[in-house]
């Protein structure tokens, strides 16, 4: 008999050990990999490529799940996070303690992979980052679920790290930051062919952006403080890439591709779809090129992830359809929901049986194709 799945987790995360590189990666690259390392201030900061990423309170805190009340010091290290994002069997315990059934894994520090200038010492980040994720999951197997890192600087390896990862190590997705890889949007005719395979193999694709990472992200220069520059990249760069990929006509010429929006709110959604959907509409706007409205698009190929909190979830949820919506904890990361995060959705009274069914797992399966 299968496991029945109630409750999923869209969107967790792992905390990469710190001698991954050192156990996974190629010799020829070690060297080079971005490393932690405790900066003047006394921070842990990313050194990738010789540049260093990381915000006025660097990595140290980014284990420290729930510490949105700042009832964490920022003093702490990065090896002292929440134990589940370095261990697996941790996890578990972690997930029973919230009633989860399963949950999807997204990086931590990988997450600044895109930064990385260099397609190929990427590649073999990618590489031995997914090599170690399949041996973190490979314990329970049907309860925590590895999402590929894919080396997007260079097409041709995104697409052979995504063969690897889907027919070698047996994941059902991977990850893209929304960000502009090589100056160019998700959207861009040259990356057909990465989203042809994607098709092909039926391997779903989540964004997921990252503060702070050293890629293009619109709007930060215009802000000083870290508050509103992590408003600003995680939802307008997403906004961008879901214009880019629907709009720009990705999901129209894959009818077959899932695309999923995450970590960056939900509400914005609606106002989005009807303002293409108003354009598709008017001809003096309509350059597009697609065969049908791009609400349909979102209809057919995407989903969205929602926090737990948000306010707009059941307005959403009757606007898009709860079959469409994701949630997360965003577990072990700071401004994460844990525990408690789908109380937070199960106990809404404003929410049918079917909808919080289909939001808390019915969405994820489908996007995933989980069954």
């Amino acid at each position: 008999m299968g496991r029945t799945y109630n409750v999923i987790d869209a969107d967790g995360h792992v905390l990469e050990p710190v001698d991954l590189w050192d156990r996974y990666m190629d010799p020829g690259y070690r060297d080079r990999a971005p490393r932690l390392f405790v900066d003047t201030d006394g921070k842990e900061r990313l050194n990738v490529e010789g540049r260093v990423l990381g915000g006025p309170k660097g990595f140290g805190l980014l284990g420290a799940i729930g510490a949105r009340d700042g009832s964490v010091s920022d003093d702490m290290k990065y090896i002292e996070g929440r134990k589940g994002g370095f261990d697996p069997h941790a996890r578990i315990a972690d997930l029973d303690l919230d009633g989860i059934d399963a949950a999807f894994l997204y990086p931590s520090l990988g997450l600044f992979s895109g930064a990385v200038t260099d397609p190929k010492l990427a590649a073999s980040m990618c590489r031995a980052y997914n090599r170690w994720l399949a041996d973190y999951c490979q314990p329970y197997p049907d309860r925590l679920f590895a999402v590929a890192m894919l080396p997007m600087q260079s097409i041709a390896l995104a697409i052979e790290e995504m063969r690897f990862a889907c027919k070698e190590l047996g994941m059902r997705g991977g990850f893209l930051r929304p960000n502009p890889y090589n100056d160019r949007m998700l959207g861009h005719a040259d990356y057909d062919p990465f989203w042809a395979e994607a098709q092909e193999l039926d391997f779903c694709i989540g964004l997921h952006e990252g503060g702070a990472s050293g890629m293009p992200t619109v709007g930060i220069e215009r802000f000083e403080g870290r508050g509103a520059r992590h408003i600003i990249s995680h939802t307008m760069e997403m906004m961008l890439a879901c214009m880019s990929v629907i709009w720009g006509g990705v999901c129209d010429r894959f009818p077959g591709l899932r695309i999923a929006f995450l970590e960056s709110g939900g509400g914005w959604v609606a106002p989005w779809l009807e303002r293409m959907d108003r354009h598709f509409d008017d001809e003096g706007f309509n350059d597009s090129g697609l065969s049908m409205r791009p609400s349909e698009l979102f209809q057919r190929n995407c989903w969205i992830s929602f926090e737990p909190v948000e306010g707009s979830l059941n307005v959403l949820a009757d606007y898009i359809g709860p079959h469409k919506i994701l949630w997360a904890t965003d577990y072990p990361h700071p401004d994460g929901f844990f525990p408690g995060a789908p109380a937070m959705i199960a106990d809404r009274p404003e929410l049918s049986t079917e909808t919080k069914r289909q939001i808390l797992a019915g969405g994820a399966m489908q996007f995933y194709g989980l069954q």
